[in-house]
């Protein structure tokens, strides 16, 4: 008995899937091809859009979604950001390290291309 649940599971899952995709397709048919129509009707495609939202959050992958958001946002709460002076120092010490390395490599640049010149006697 089971496993006809689950299969009808699979079964309503797919069917809810495909509605909310055409219910996703006629909202954006509607809104990119009839732009000009009046302010209510547009309001009754963001309503059916809403209905999306609802149809897709009954599934299964939409269940976990929506947990899965929930934890996301559990663990945005988690972190702890630097603060303006911890994050100005920090950029400052990118930027100097950004400037150092790049002399240094321009050094041993402008070092190899002289004695490139020098050993193909491109120089004087």
């Amino acid at each position: 008995m089971a496993v006809k649940l689950v299969a009808s599971d699979a079964f309503s899952d797919k069917a809810k899937w495909l509605l909310a995709i055409t219910l996703l397709m006629g909202n954006i048919v509607i809104n990119c091809c009839y732009a000009e129509m009046a302010w209510p009707w547009r309001v009754a495609c963001w309503l059916i859009l809403l209905l999306l939202l609802v149809v897709a959050s009954q599934t299964k992958a939409g269940k976990q979604a929506i947990v899965f958001a929930r934890a996301a946002r559990t663990e945005l709460y988690k972190i702890t950001w630097p603060s303006r002076q911890e994050t100005l120092h920090t950029t400052i010490i990118v930027g100097v390290i950004v400037v150092v390395i790049s002399l240094m490599l321009w050094v041993i640049d402008s070092g190899v291309m002289w004695l490139i010149a020098w050993l193909t006697g491109q120089r004087g």
